[in-house]
């Protein structure tokens, strides 16, 4: 027998979280409780909270974190600071579970169903919608944006040569160029204290970068950076980058560890270091770092900046459903 259980309060779930999402066939490090409990204490305060807990023979098949805002639901979590997101769901229980959200929401009072930032590949988008229509909803998807990617080889060799030649020869180039500059050095942070302390660098260096990042960071999302980097990284998810030239930090990079992938999340440089592309030499030093920490793969994360694909991204893509009742 199934049944659903509603909690309103991240707190009630705690315990039940990391076991669903272990075994979820969709993965990512804004599908943790420390990410989603984060975003709720920060911006979920005039919203409705509804956590449902799906359960099978006693043991719990999926998790759906749910909003209520002006007569609609969708995802914990927004589409600005949310890459990727999705339900939890115990791999080899979709059906069963997306017949028991249904059933459940079927007895609830909302308009809209909205879930944003599903990723290629999510079971959701392939067997919520016909189980959706079955019910007499109207089902539409829409691409949202590209999440570019590269699967990571052994070593940097084989990752340079994986490149086309004229990207190759761009980057081997700046780093040459970059290497030439005196008293240069790159490394990443991962201890709690060291995380904490180097935001306020990051976040220097984020809104130096342009002026759509400065204003993007306003007080309410460092507030949530800050948190995340607290709780993430109090769970050894976080891997923050600097490069300092001459002692000066003038480059960042905030990432995430997760699942044998590496996310890159958000960067930021010093303008004035421009001219050794101090930025995005960055990005590729963390890349070169995650194949020697052996990972899989290196996302980049929603975004079609030219960057990524110079540095062997490939589209993954991100679509929005929106499960309308008639």
């Amino acid at each position: 027998m199934v049944s659903v259980n509603c909690l309103n309060s991240f707190d009630d779930i705690v315990h039940n979280w990391d076991a669903v999402l272990s075994l979820s066939k969709i993965k990512s490090p804004f599908l943790t409780y420390q990410w989603q409990s984060s975003w709720w204490q920060e911006f979920g305060a005039k919203q409705g909270l509804s956590i449902l807990e799906i359960e099978s023979g006693q043991q719990i098949i999926g998790i759906a974190s749910l909003r209520y805002e002006n007569g609609d639901l969708t995802l914990v979590g927004d589409q600005d600071l949310c890459d990727h997101n999705d339900f939890l769901i115990s791999e080899g229980n979709e059906f069963a579970f997306y017949t028991a959200l249904l059933d459940y929401l079927e007895n609830c009072e909302w308009n809209n169903l909205i879930l944003y930032s599903l990723t290629d590949g999510s079971p959701t988008l392939e067997l919520f919608p016909e189980l959706a229509k079955d019910k007499g909803y109207d089902v539409e998807i829409r691409l949202q944006d590209v999440s570019p990617g590269a699967v990571l080889p052994v070593n940097w060799d084989e990752y340079l040569s994986s490149l086309s030649k004229k990207h190759r020869h761009e980057l081997k180039r700046k780093l040459r160029r970059l290497e030439s500059q005196e008293s240069i050095r790159w490394y990443s942070i991962d201890d709690l204290r060291d995380i904490e302390d180097g935001m306020d660098h990051f976040f220097r260096l984020l809104k130096m970068s342009k002026d759509t990042k400065y204003k993007f960071l306003t007080p309410e999302r460092e507030r949530f950076f800050r948190s995340i980097g607290k709780n993430l990284g109090g769970i050894g998810l976080v891997k923050l980058f600097f490069m300092e030239i001459e002692g000066e930090r003038v480059a960042s990079a905030l990432c995430f560890d997760y699942d044998s992938k590496r996310f890159l999340y958000n960067s930021g440089f010093n303008p004035e270091y421009g001219y050794y592309s101090v930025g995005l030499l960055l990005k590729a030093l963390s890349l070169k770092s995650a194949i020697e920490d052996n990972k899989t793969y290196y996302d980049f994360l929603r975004g079609d900046e030219p960057y990524k694909y110079h540095l062997g991204g490939v589209d993954q893509h991100l679509f929005n459903m929106v499960i309308t009742r008639p």
